[in-house]
């Protein structure tokens, strides 16, 4: 399904925002945008524990943008959440509230991830996408790295260091002075020489910086004079000496300094050098592409059946030298009871049947590290690797049906009752054990359905023929009956 109108929603470290784009052809024309200073990262405890007062900051922000998306349909909103949400112990509650309001699913996406929609929103307002451009995006807690060409990423990253962390823990009085600065520096300096190596050996003709930090530094640097155009390595380094002989933001004689910048101005700044100097440069544009477009092109690009977690699955698929053929036979099995018992999922690009497809494509990626177990080393990269285009919540959700797709249904647990994915642990339980042959030969009739605590499976044909699928099944009865559900095998000629 297409949409005439499509949103994004940032949950960000710092700042919450809210894009709302309309959609030509494949093009994406933004119409209207909100932004909300949270300074979620602020709220996270030494435990990393996200406090009340930052929540609430959330839930307000949320409530707002809420308003604004009313009327709009499910699948034309997506809403991501990065850093902070990555790492707090607690997110899962503050995420449930915050769907609640928001009216919206939340994924979490991993740094990777953040790195590869940056890299595709800053790509998307650029003129000569040909050229192998650096994007570097300073967030609130973390920033992100990408080289690609065209809208493409060769390389991506994503560190743990943002503006508003350095700023708490470098500044936490609003006080500078050179020592606390340079200490600064020199922490992000030590986190970016694990990459910077390989993008040197990378290389980019242009760098790009995006969101909040870089436009402030920006604005700066050019309403002040320190900068005909863009960042600058002269530019920066007069800025950054202004910061330190100011002592505090508040102090700095300069125009263009916004209320809103002023907290996490220090540990930003101290960034921005640190990266000019590791990977010595001497400039910087910007742009105003960042996440939120990014969210909205990956949308778009789902749209138009061009869905990175296609793609994604399909390198997995070579990485890891699946069985294609079993694979397919796997996933047609699969499929086709799915749609016996749920009609919707005949539908083109339904959830569900996504899900059970990508699954049944990699239930088996686990052999290239053991064939024993195997299905937990397949249910443990998924949930471990970085998986372009999936968030962290579809992760885990292919993982859990990669995990039961074979032995012992208790690992399941503890799906609710009612969770959907029992269904497609279901049709994909059944699909692997009847394909065990791996050949093409053809199966007997099958057909399925729901009853009051599990499901029936009806096959036309003489099973005494088949003494190892029946043993098969009967072992399938009793691993649902042993979670509390039923599994009813009906032979007929």
């Amino acid at each position: 399904m297409t949409y005439e109108l499509a949103a994004a929603v940032d949950l960000g470290s710092n700042s919450f925002r809210l894009q709302i784009g309309r959609i030509v052809d494949n093009q994406i024309y933004p119409l209207d945008g909100l932004k909300e200073t949270v300074r979620l990262a602020a709220g996270l405890t030494a435990e990393k524990h996200l406090d009340a007062p930052a929540q609430k900051r959330g839930l307000v922000a949320l409530s707002r943008f809420a308003e604004r998306l009313r009327g709009f349909e499910p699948g034309a909103v997506r809403a991501v959440a990065t850093n902070t949400l990555r790492v707090a112990k607690n997110a899962a509650g503050f995420l449930q509230q915050a769907e609640t309001v928001l009216g919206f699913p939340i994924e979490v996406i991993a740094g990777r991830e953040e790195a590869r929609l940056i890299y595709l929103g800053v790509a998307h307002t650029l003129p000569n996408t040909g050229q192998r451009q650096f994007v570097i995006d300073i967030g609130g807690g973390s920033t992100e790295f990408a080289i690609g060409r065209n809208f493409a990423p060769i390389e991506l990253e994503s560190l743990y260091m943002g503006c508003v962390s350095y700023s708490l823990r470098f500044f936490p009085e609003g006080r500078i002075d050179r020592n606390s600065f340079k200490e600064a520096e020199l922490a992000a300096r030590r986190e970016l020489q694990g990459i910077v190596r390989v993008y040197r050996e990378t290389g980019w003709d242009r760098v790009i910086g995006s969101s909040g930090t870089a436009k402030a530094i920006v604005d700066l640097l050019e309403t002040n004079g320190f900068s005909d155009h863009g960042i600058t390595r002269n530019g920066l380094e007069r800025l950054c000496a202004e910061l330190v002989h100011a002592g505090t933001p508040s102090r700095m004689r300069l125009r263009g300094l916004r209320d809103d910048r002023l907290l996490v101005l220090p540990g930003g700044l101290a960034i921005m050098s640190a990266i000019f100097k590791e990977f010595a440069l001497d400039r910087m544009d910007f742009s105003e592409g960042a996440l939120r477009l990014g969210v909205l092109y990956d949308q778009l690009g789902r749209y138009h059946h061009d869905d990175m977690r296609e793609a994604t699955v399909n390198r997995f698929m070579q990485r890891y030298e699946v069985d294609r053929r079993q694979a397919a036979r796997v996933a047609q099995t699969a499929l086709a009871l799915l749609q016996q018992l749920v009609p919707l999922a005949k539908e083109e690009g339904q959830p569900d049947a996504q899900f059970l497809l990508w699954a049944a494509h990699l239930h088996e990626i686990g052999i290239s590290v053991a064939h024993s177990s195997y299905h937990k080393h397949s249910a443990y990269i998924i949930a471990n690797a970085d998986m372009p285009g999936f968030s962290r919540r579809d992760q885990m959700r292919l993982s859990r049906l990669v995990l039961g797709h074979r032995g012992k249904l208790e690992r399941a647990q503890p799906l609710e009752k009612e969770a959907t994915e029992w269904t497609l642990i279901f049709c994909l339980r059944i699909a692997v054990l009847l394909h065990r042959a791996r050949d093409d030969q053809a199966l007997p009739p099958l057909a399925t359905q729901f009853t009051s605590h599990g499901f029936r499976l009806v096959m036309t044909g003489d099973l005494k023929a088949l003494p190892l699928t029946t043993a098969a099944l009967a072992d399938e009865a009793a691993q649902w009956a042993a979670v509390g559900g039923e599994l009813h095998i009906c032979t007929t000629k």
